[in-house]
Order: structure tokens, then sequence, then C-alpha cells
């Protein structure tokens, strides 16, 4: 009954502040500086649009190389008793011969020519 009895006069209290309580008006300034924002924001130019036809073929091609590796990691589990492998890359004893070093420099390599390839596929564009 007491719990009743305080939430009933914690309630008329707070009603009676908020019905107390006086016009709310911004302080100066506010609205020409909200204003002037809106203004801003309604002559900023529209966003530029993702390219998606030009990321459309790698999206694609991604796409196509999950759903192969898929069908491979299924393929390559569910045959039993075949002696089955991925395919592996075979060196040349020369190629072994240079260790890391080797690998580090065909990394390179494979990084140049993958740079100059994209930087030729972006052509003038100023991409690159």
């Amino acid at each position: 009954m007491k719990d009743d009895l305080n939430s009933k006069t914690g309630r008329d209290s707070i009603d009676a502040i908020l019905a107390d309580e006086g016009e709310l008006i911004p302080s100066s300034g506010f609205l020409a500086a909200t204003m002037e924002r809106v203004r801003k924001e309604a002559a900023a130019p529209r966003p530029i649009p993702f390219p998606w036809l030009r990321a459309l073929p790698g999206i694609v091609l991604v796409a196509g190389v999950l759903g192969w590796c898929g069908y491979e990691m299924v393929r390559v589990g569910f045959t039993e008793g075949a002696e089955t492998s991925l395919a592996q890359m075979h060196l040349t004893a020369n190629w072994s011969a240079l260790g890391p070093v080797g690998w580090v420099a065909a990394a390179l390599v494979f990084s140049l020519a993958s740079w100059a390839f994209a930087r030729r596929m972006a052509g003038g564009s100023g991409l690159l």
C-alpha cells in the first residue's frame, strides 16, 4: 500500500514539474546556424556512385573461384580409397637451390607484374 502511495506521489511530482515547465526557446544564433548547415548540405555535390559495372567482372571471378574451390573440396572429400592430391608446383633443382632468396625474388617479380598489369588496365584514367 505504501509503495502505491510513493509511486503515485512520485508521478504527481513529475507531472507537476513537467506541467510547470515554460516554453522552450532555442539559444540565439541556433536557427541561423542550423539553416546555414542545411543550405550547405543542399548545395553539396552528389556523392560519386560506385562503379558496379567495372567491379562486376571481379565479383563474378571471385564467386567462380570460390565455387570451384568448394566443388573441389567436396569432390576430394567424398572420394574414398583413391589416391588424390591437389596439383602441386614442381620446381627444378636450380630453383630450389636458391632457397628462400628465390621465393622472395619470385614474389617481387610477381608483384611487379601484377602492378604493371593493373597500371595497363587502368590506362589513362589516373587511378594509378
